[in-house]
């Protein structure tokens, strides 16, 4: 993820954090050492800890921060104006376009969740399906409404449209055919179609 200009004129944790995704990207995060981040932001180790307790607290971060935004936008999308139809497939585009525009923070963590601590695994989990569940309720809405074809489950829609998002790292590149917006257009337009009363 970008840190938004002049790494000497970010904070602490802004320059903290993008050294440790960009170390974490290129040398994997069971291969970066809390001395190699502090070295590259720097910053003392004392700096580090103070902002974050852990390197797994800075992993933990990387992901957090994206889902955050990820989650402000959805709720923002799903409780504004348009149709269902429309908030559903502006919510669809939107979580493509910022898992690419953040494709090495994602990357980073669904590569590196297992070596989180059992209560960081279960907080991210939790908080993701927060997320899920607000984006199932539109799915869920359009349903009621007679817009969205009734006998589809709309978890396993959620399930289905995420597992295409999640492997975005592992085939898009920048500077590829496709930019990010024609991915999520097309991703969308997809989701749109196998939920669509015909």
């Amino acid at each position: 993820m970008a840190d938004g200009g002049d790494t000497k004129a970010a904070t602490v944790p802004q320059r903290l954090l993008a050294e440790a995704t960009r170390l974490f990207a290129d040398r994997g995060f069971d291969r970066t050492s809390v001395q190699e981040i502090v070295e590259a932001a720097g910053v003392t180790k004392g700096a580090l800890y103070h902002y974050f307790g852990s390197k797994d607290d800075l992993l933990h971060e990387v992901y957090a921060r994206v889902l955050r935004l990820q989650t402000e936008r959805l709720e923002e999308i799903a409780s504004g104006t348009g149709t269902v139809t429309e908030r559903l497939h502006r919510a669809a585009a939107d979580v493509v376009v910022t898992s690419i525009e953040n494709l090495d923070d994602t990357k980073i963590f669904f590569r590196s969740m297992h070596q989180l601590s059992p209560e960081k695994q279960k907080a991210v989990r939790a908080e993701r399906r927060r997320y899920h569940e607000r984006f199932r309720a539109l799915v869920e809405e359009g349903q009621r409404e007679g817009t969205f074809r009734p006998e589809l489950r709309p978890d396993l829609v959620v399930d289905y449209f995420f597992g295409s998002v999640h492997h975005l790292g592992t085939w898009y590149r920048e500077g590829g055919p496709l930019s990010a917006a024609q991915v999520a257009s097309e991703f969308a337009d997809l989701l749109l179609y196998s939920v669509r009363r015909p």
